[in-house]
């Protein structure tokens, strides 16, 4: 049974903590996409540190259909933050390339140009980036390696939608936020529909390793073979070589 106070209250102990050890005074900078994780994470940040040190970055590219509810995300937290939009960057790269892209790295620019633009910002205002992932998205690989997939630090990557949801609720979000339909926000389409099975059939194999539909299971399973690489740190050679410092 998920104890959504005691989780919730660990987690945000488990920010303090991290800013404690990992740049105490610093401020939590995290991208906001309208969605429940964003959401979910600048919340617990705020109650962890404080409004005041916490900064939102909204980053649509052109034309953003539920930038509003990003920004009701930033009213109802009363935080800092900014509208940065990536889309005189991101054409300005698909020009300068001289060969055409395939469809899949012109799917995964955005949310790399978007992790840049995290950085740029926390950098000028001595901020830690925060990596707004959950369990269930990184178990099947949902995410961009080198953009929404990275971070300094990680509130929720143990947690699963359900749960992120649960929380949510507890934190006093919007329902429209927290209930929001997920969608990457890239190809126009649910994380569902593109999954191909839900994010309740998803939680529950995590959680208890049961599932009705076989199919879905196959899916899983392979998805999450294919994308462990994305969990992992970048494979090093290490020569049989003595350090001056151990």
């Amino acid at each position: 049974m998920f104890d959504a106070e005691k989780v919730k209250n660990e987690c945000v102990q488990w920010i303090r903590d991290f800013f404690e050890n990992n740049g105490k005074g610093c401020n939590a900078v995290l991208g906001i996409s309208g969605g429940k994780d964003s959401s979910i994470v600048a919340a617990l940040c705020v109650e962890a540190l404080g409004r005041d040190r916490v900064i939102g970055v909204l980053m649509p590219n052109g034309e953003q259909a539920d930038i509003d509810k990003a920004k009701l995300l930033v009213e109802t937290l009363g935080i800092k933050h900014y509208i940065i939009n990536i889309k005189d960057a991101y054409e300005g790269l698909l020009k300068s390339i001289p060969f055409e892209l395939s469809a899949q790295s012109v799917t995964n620019l955005p949310p790399r140009i978007r992790m840049a633009t995290l950085y740029a910002v926390s950098q000028s205002h001595n901020g830690r980036v925060a990596n707004t992932c959950n369990l269930s998205e990184d178990w099947v690989g949902y995410s961009t390696r080198y953009g929404d997939s990275v971070g300094d630090f990680s509130p929720c990557s143990n947690i699963t939608v359900d749960e992120m949801k649960q929380i949510g609720r507890l934190l006093g979000l919007p329902a429209e936020l927290v209930d929001k339909v997920p969608s990457d926000g890239l190809c126009g389409k649910t994380d569902e529909d593109n999954l191909g099975f839900t994010y309740a059939e998803l939680d529950r194999y995590i959680r208890t390793g049961e599932i009705d539909n076989p199919e879905s299971k196959q899916k899983i399973d392979r998805l999450h073979k294919m994308n462990l690489f994305k969990l992992k740190l970048m494979p090093a050679f290490m020569p049989d070589l003595k350090t001056a410092v151990e």
